[in-house]
């Protein structure tokens, strides 16, 4: 069940994607407090000069991802992932390890899986089925299980520059094989 504030935030972006720039403009500012307090209070006082930098990144994300919003679906979690992980690619560029808590976002994140979301994740286990060894376990590594290029590296013995190009070739294959036909 929607908040009032989540359904107040969805009218504004429903209306916003209806072309009314007032509704978007309200949408963004409201979107820009909500990320400012809850990015501030997961960086906290180590990471206070790069709040602004990750509500800025979080603005334009949303920006240009604001058609991927599933109007069905609450809209506050949505834009809670997207600052998250814009926060965590902030610690990643300044080398900092972060792990949240699970619990932090319990209100967030998603119930049980539907029948739609098992059988994307079928496709997409099909997909990464399809590589070679080597090639599945750096594009899990780095494109389901959400670790860097450096990290993966280590984990797997090999040099990050080896990664990047299984990481890519990986992709390229699922791309070929899995891709849309023109």
């Amino acid at each position: 069940m929607a908040s009032e504030e989540d359904r107040e935030m969805a009218t504004l972006m429903l209306a916003a994607l209806k072309g009314d720039e007032t509704a978007y403009a309200a949408f963004l500012r409201r979107a820009a407090d909500l990320t400012r307090r809850a990015v501030a209070r997961r960086m906290g006082a180590a990471y206070s000069t790069g709040v602004e930098d990750v509500v800025q990144e979080t603005l334009l994300a949303v920006h240009l991802k604001r058609h991927t919003w599933r109007v069905d679906e609450p809209i506050l979690p949505w834009l809670t992932s997207i600052a998250r992980y814009k926060a965590i690619d902030a610690f990643r560029r300044r080398g900092v390890r972060v792990e949240l808590p699970i619990e932090d976002f319990a209100d967030v994140l998603p119930g049980p899986e539907t029948a739609g979301d098992m059988e994307e994740s079928q496709h997409i286990e099909q997909a990464v089925g399809s590589l070679s060894d080597g090639q599945q376990r750096v594009v899990r590594s780095i494109a389901i299980e959400g670790r860097s290029i450096k990290e993966t590296a280590a984990a797997l013995k090999m040099q990050e520059t080896a990664v990047r190009v299984a990481f890519h070739r990986g992709l390229s294959i699922i791309a070929q094989r899995f891709g849309r036909q023109a």
